[in-house]
């Protein structure tokens, strides 16, 4: 490297033009050998003092998480999803693999879904696993995740990879890395391969065309798809198909999968929402272009078009870009549309599950859910209402649902579910399913207009004998180099000062599942440990004895630059309260809770 270069980095990073981790990595890609490629346009673009942009592409390098990467795509540079930075991760798998046993031989299966450069990312990961001598299967076109966790197993490979940034904005991509049960990779795969990621030097490829000729890469798509939809279709509880309603994929891979296993089923009402059916990676017809179903804004295109044709539609369903997560609107009886929470949904299918297991006489006391710490206690409350277990105390991240299915094995696995409305039934893969949940959806809905019900008029039915239930998230974006040291900042101070009190509501321990540990709010003294995976996640808890009791759990996401906060309240109903009482208590409190929350994380990350 010139004397001259060196001096443009080291006045930048002392104006404060070039920040965190940034002048060091682009020392090292003008270094080394591997990304040599990149070099002279590296050189140009500090030639041309563009430190903005140098400054997005270097200042950190994207972790490979414990399931995979996700982040904002760019030409070149550790900090940003590109060619080198996908063509890395596919070589830490296989180097990885490579140390398990697997010396020689094995496969692998890649999907992608709509995203711009997601078919492109596929190939080089396909190119670098068939140069590691594996036996490639790659998708022909767009799939959803779910169908790739299900090829995993059909095919027997050994791993499979998706590329895909689920819901994120248009400017982001991914890589999720699954290991041979069909889940995302957990320890030690996880962190074995994040080791071999870090290490990677010069990565071997193939050329594409040359490899599938010679068998090396398998191209594969609709016998797949035709077993999946079967494998998807069977779960189904009822042939009532009596409901209306409207299903839009967001422009992403949904109708591949999704609107496939419904027309199967025979689901005729269905249909496709054409403005937002094309598959497209800058999501056009998405309120501001973020295909995300838990933001309640990517309905209104659905909504307005429901009003203005008079459409007789009684749900509205929308999957994101890989369709492996539902999100659900019902129509009420003064005709509005109401958005169910991933919990709602949750706690709705359980119950029909396990209903229709009675009715038909494969009820057992060993049927199990799964669900994590950060989904409704609900859920667990209607397993234990109808006799049945439930595995609760999950970290977030579905692959530790996928894990419990393997350890319980799943003869009696009746259904997982986590808060951001992703859900799972039978055995056929080890990730979240749209489709699934779309179907069971649909069949309850169906099963309760016969009756001259709603789902609403279901979910109260579930409050008066569970008890009234409701919850909440807090997202705090803390983005750019800066970014991660004020999450962290934020985490240490709940975790080493923990606020004794939000709204009307005092909280008395505070459980630290990266220690183990349970406190005492105030004080600190130890009131117990916990048995559960660690993670960095904090949950407080209000006195039990409250008529209504409050929990907030803390955890900064893994694939986003945010620290989340989700809420959790619960009021009695039933027992001289009833429903109407014990919701507005529940309401009431947990709206004064999340504002001053809110506030106090402000003046935090103020101060």
């Amino acid at each position: 490297m010139s004397g001259i270069l060196d001096q443009k980095i080291d006045a930048a990073a002392a104006s404060g033009k070039l920040t965190a981790d940034s002048p060091a990595n682009i020392r090292n890609w003008l270094q080394k050998e591997c990304v040599a490629q990149y070099r002279s346009r590296l050189i140009a673009m500090i030639e041309a003092e563009q430190w903005q942009l140098l400054d997005e592409m270097f200042w950190t390098s994207i972790p490979f998480g414990t399931g995979g990467r996700r982040g904002p795509m760019g030409e070149m540079g550790p900090a940003t999803i590109n060619d080198r930075t996908i063509a890395e991760s596919a070589h830490g798998m296989a180097v990885y693999l490579r140390s398990t046993g697997c010396h020689e031989g094995g496969s692998a299966v890649i999907a992608h879904d709509t995203r711009n450069n997601s078919a492109h990312f596929a190939r080089i990961t396909a190119c670098t696993l068939a140069a590691h001598g594996l036996l490639v299967y790659l998708f022909e076109s767009h799939r959803s995740t779910p169908e790739l966790s299900f090829a995993v197993r059909r095919l027997g490979c050994n791993i499979g990879v998706m590329i895909s940034a689920s819901h994120n904005p248009p400017a982001d991509n991914g890589f999720k890395a699954y290991w041979s049960n069909g889940g995302q990779v957990i320890a030690p795969h996880d962190l074995g391969i994040i080791r071999e990621v870090e290490k990677a030097d010069a990565i071997p490829s193939v050329a594409f065309e040359k490899a599938v000729a010679e068998g090396r890469i398998t191209i594969v798509g609709a016998d797949l798809d035709t077993e999946y939809i079967d494998c998807v279709a069977r779960l189904s509880e009822t042939p009532n198909r009596n409901i209306s309603a409207i299903f839009t994929p967001l422009h992403g891979v949904g109708e591949t999968s999704v609107y496939a296993v419904l027309k199967h089923l025979k689901f005729d009402q269905v249909e496709i929402f054409e403005l937002q059916r094309q598959p497209d990676g800058n999501f056009p017809n998405v309120p501001k272009h973020l295909p995300n179903p838990e933001n309640l804004e990517v309905f209104n295109p659905v909504i307005d078009w429901v009003r203005s044709n008079n459409h007789p539609a009684e749900l509205i369903l929308a999957s994101d870009p890989d369709a492996d997560r539902l999100g659900v609107m019902v129509r009420s009886a003064q005709g509005q549309f109401v958005p169910l929470s991933g919990n709602q949904v949750g706690a709705l299918i359980t119950d029909f599950l396990f209903r229709k297991r009675k009715e038909t006489g494969r009820f057992s006391p060993k049927d199990y859910v799964v669900e994590t710490l950060v989904t409704t206690p609900l859920t667990k409350a209607v397993a234990t209402d109808h006799g049945a277990r439930a595995f609760a105390d999950l970290l977030v991240g579905f692959k530790y649902i996928a894990q419990t299915m393997e350890e319980q094995g799943t003869e009696h696995f009746v259904f997982g579910t986590e808060e951001s409305i992703g859900f799972l039934a039978g055995d056929y893969c080890r990730d979240k399913d749209a489709a699934v949940c779309a179907i069971y959806i649909l069949e309850l809905a169906a099963e309760l207009k016969a009756a001259g019900k709603t789902l609403l008029d279901q979910l109260d039915d579930l409050y008066l004998r569970c008890g009234y239930h409701c919850e909440g998230q807090k997202s705090i974006y803390c983005e750019g180099p800066v970014g991660k040291a004020k999450i962290d900042g934020l985490m240490q101070t709940l975790r080493e000062n923990p606020p004794a009190q939000f709204g009307p509501v005092r909280f008395t321990e505070v459980a630290d599942y990266s220690s183990g540990k349970r406190k005492a709010i105030p004080g600190g003294q130890s009131v117990g440990t916990i048995v559960a995976p660690r993670g960095d996640l904090l949950i407080y808890k209000s006195d039990p004895a409250s008529p209504v009791r409050v929990q907030i759990a803390a955890r900064p996401s893994g694939t986003e630059p945010k620290i989340k906060f989700y809420f959790f309240c619960q009021s009695d109903s039933g027992h001289g309260t009833d429903l109407n009482q014990a919701r507005a208590a529940g309401d009431s409190v947990m709206k004064e809770v999340q504002q001053a929350l809110a506030k106090w994380a402000a003046d935090q990350l103020e101060g």
